[in-house]
């Protein structure tokens, strides 16, 4: 039970702070924030938010993720994926669950996951 004790209770997060640039691939094991600029793809075990000053284009694969600011691409989240109001969402999405805040903008398609087997087996 306490094995990863390095990684203990999402105390430990990434962040691209507002005036850097990333062109390429990232790959995070714990969570990310982008308030800056990205521009490839970003591949997290963890969730991702973009704030509300961050601009993603290219790939965003996660566990979760919440969009205050701009994505252009693909966003594929295993669980949930939050657009709040300031958010601006142009490309496809491949999610489970979505939530999405009033004034939020999405433009492109979204596909959505069938539910975990515990629902599709209750009767």
């Amino acid at each position: 039970m306490a094995k990863d004790n390095n990684n203990n209770g999402g105390s430990f997060h990434n962040a691209l702070t507002s005036g850097s640039k990333i062109v390429g691939t990232i790959t995070a094991d714990s969570d990310f924030r982008i308030d800056g600029h990205v521009e490839g793809e970003l591949n997290c075990k963890g969730k991702v938010v973009i704030g509300t000053q961050g601009f993603m284009k290219g790939t965003i694969d996660c566990q979760n993720a919440e969009i205050h600011g701009t994505v252009e691409g693909k966003i594929l989240v295993s669980d949930t994926l939050t657009l709040r109001q300031t958010a601006h969402v142009t490309g496809e999405m491949d999610i489970q669950t979505l939530v999405i805040e009033p004034n939020a903008q999405f433009n492109g398609t979204c596909t959505m996951k069938k539910a975990s087997k515990k629902e599709t087996t209750t009767k």
